[in-house]
Formats: C-alpha cells, sequence, structure tokens
C-alpha cells in the first residue's frame, strides 16, 4: 500500500498526485487530504480534517522548526491522529508527501518510508531541511536541464534529487509551430492571484480581432478540463505555477509567464529558469496588467512550440512513479544482520 499525502492549497498537488497514481497499480494508492474525493479517482481516500479553520492560531511554526503546527488546535489534533490511525492500521510501504514536512515527519517517525516532492524555490529553512533530510527520496517536477529550481542547506538532498521532468494531467501533444496569435487563453488558477476582468479587457481593447478567452481566472470560469481550450488557443498566458506551465508544455502552447508572489519566491524561482533555458517558446512578464499587448503578441508569434519537449516529455508522472515505486519496494536485509 502506497500513502500519499495532497495538499488542499489550490488543485496542482491533486492533479499531480492523480497523473502519478495512474502509473501505479490500480488500489494501491490511498490518497489522505483535506480536499474532497475527486471525480474519476478509482483508489481509496481518506479525507481528512482542515488544519487551518482556528480564529487565531498561535505559535504556528514550532519556533520556526515546522511549518504549520498551530497549538491548540483541534483541527490539526484530529488531523494527526486520523493521519497516524491510518498508519498504523495500514502499515503502508511508503509515503508521498506533497507536500508537508509535518506529514512527512509523522510517517517517518511510524517507520514509513518517505518520498517528498519539492517545489522550487529557497527552501533553506530548518523545516524543509528536516523534511528533504528524513525523506528516502525527492522528487521535482522539473527536468534536470532547468537551472537553479531549488536552492536547499547543507547536502539534504543529495544522492535522492530526482528531477522528472514536468507532470500535467493531460496527453503531450506536438508543439504548435511559430505562427500568427489569434486566440489566447488567459489561465488562472485556484491558488488565487493572476490577470481580472479590467485587464483582461484592457488587452482585449489594445488587441483588436484577437479572442481573448479566461479560464480559472474566477469562480465561475474555472474547469477540472483545460485541454479543449489548450488546444484551441494559439497562445497562453499564465502564472508560473508548476500545473499551469505544465499543461502549457504538454500542449505545445508559446506562453507568456507571470510568475507571482508566493512563499519561498515559488514562481519567481521558475520564471527565472524558464527564461535561461534557450529553445523554450516563453517570455516572462512582470505583470499581467501591461499597455503593450501587441508588441508582446507579435514577439509571441515567432515562438515555436515544439521547443517546450525538453520541459515536458510526457514521462515525468511514469518516472515519478517508479522512484515510489522504488523505494516502496521490500528491501534485502543485510548479511548478517538479525532477522
Amino acid at each position: 500500500m502506497i500513502g500519499y499525502y495532497i495538499h488542499h492549497q489550490g488543485m496542482g498537488h491533486l492533479r499531480r498526485a492523480q497523473a502519478i497514481a495512474a502509473h501505479l497499480p490500480a488500489g494501491s494508492v490511498t490518497a489522505l487530504s483535506s480536499l474532497p474525493r475527486p471525480g474519476g479517482w478509482d483508489n481509496p481516500w481518506i479525507q481528512l480534517d482542515r488544519d487551518d479553520t482556528g480564529s487565531e492560531p498561535a505559535s504556528v511554526d514550532a519556533n520556526g522548526r515546522l511549518h504549520w503546527v498551530p497549538l491548540h488546535d483541534a483541527g490539526l489534533r484530529e488531523r494527526m491522529g486520523q493521519l497516524s490511525a491510518w498508519l498504523r492500521e495500514a502499515a503502508p510501504a511508503v509515503l508521498v508527501a506533497d507536500v508537508s514536512v509535518e506529514a512527512a515527519l509523522l510517517a517517518r517517525l511510524h517507520g514509513v518510508p518517505v518520498v517528498s516532492v519539492a517545489l522550487p524555490g529557497l527552501r533553506r529553512d530548518p523545516a524543509h531541511t528536516l523534511g528533504f533530510g528524513i525523506s528516502d527520496a525527492v522528487i521535482s517536477a522539473w527536468p534536470p536541464e532547468a537551472p537553479d529550481m531549488l536552492a536547499v542547506s547543507d547536502d539534504c538532498v543529495s544522492g535522492k534529487l530526482v528531477p522528472v521532468g514536468a507532470i500535467s494531467g493531460i496527453p503531450v501533444r506536438p508543439g504548435r509551430p511559430p505562427g500568427p496569435v489569434t486566440r489566447v487563453l488567459v489561465l488562472g488558477g485556484a491558488g488565487g492571484g493572476g490577470m481580472n476582468d479590467a485587464d483582461i479587457e484592457d488587452a482585449r481593447r489594445q488587441t483588436p480581432g484577437v479572442d481573448w478567452v479566461a479560464l480559472g481566472t474566477n469562480p465561475g470560469n474555472r474547469t477540472a478540463d483545460p485541454l479543449p481550450h489548450l488546444r484551441d488557443a494559439s497562445l497562453v498566458v499564465t502564472h508560473a505555477g508548476q500545473g499551469a506551465v505544465a499543461d502549457a508544455a504538454a500542449a505545445g502552447v508559446p506562453a507568456v509567464i507571470v510568475p507571482l508572489d508566493r512563499p519561498h519566491q515559488e514562481q519567481f524561482t521558475t520564471g527565472r529558469a524558464l527564461s535561461r533555458m534557450p529553445g523554450l517558446p516563453v517570455i516572462v512578464s512582470r505583470s499581467f496588467a501591461r499597455s503593450d499587448w501587441a508588441q508582446v503578441l507579435a514577439a509571441a508569434e515567432k515562438l515555436d512550440g515544439r521547443g517546450w519537449a525538453v520541459w515536458n516529455d510526457g514521462q515525468g508522472a511514469s518516472r515519478a512513479a517508479q522512484v515510489i515505486a522504488d523505494v516502496a519496494a521490500p528491501r534485502p536485509v543485510p548479511a548478517g544482520a538479525a532477522p
């Protein structure tokens, strides 16, 4: 049995888990999350209590050693009890933590091997150092060619960081060759932020004859399946979240990437890496709101969507599943060791 902890912020963690689970044996993955069970998930699902509903959380980071452990929080107490009970009863071969240092540490304290998922950015803080340090393997959803995606302390990921490439829930398609930009897809995210309606309308006014379509920019236009919209787009404008970039790359559509302010400089780090990789069909912008969209679209017409293959070759999820399976595999007892 494989346990898979799925963080509830945004939808990227869930979509990554769905993509990876599809490459593991049917019924072998138990999800543990505060998110509701999604449609199409055919494995067990453990619904966890939320730990962020208290009105005045106190001492949330254990004196800087962890990320979120508010004192005297009933939700946290129940949540950790639920996780601990499942670990005790299921005796999983491995727990995948995407992402929670606290869940990873709890599993390791139960004697369960841990595979952590690393996000981009500055992760030198004590909590990340601890979480990566106690992990048996660390998966990152970017290609080995991406520069300076993860900054950590000491050697806590030495020998166990595996960049598997981008992970998307949609199949990889041949990239779009350079050509006119006639339809722009503005791809938002459940994590918040991004282009608002006024900015989109201003972009329309600047680019007569170009069709601008917003998806995921507000609760009224969200969808679980962005693929049809990506297929119709000649350019994507989106934030630098891992899922959004992976989806644009899978669709082979050139993109304008606007990194948003996220903890640990996550999206700014991704934006810098994208801008430094030669051949990627990307323009990195400091803001969604700008007065030169006509010039931006003219530059985007020269981008070759086929260059996305280095970022997302469609094998990231299967590589991640193999790392998890390898950690979960029974380990031989060293010669001469006590039974």
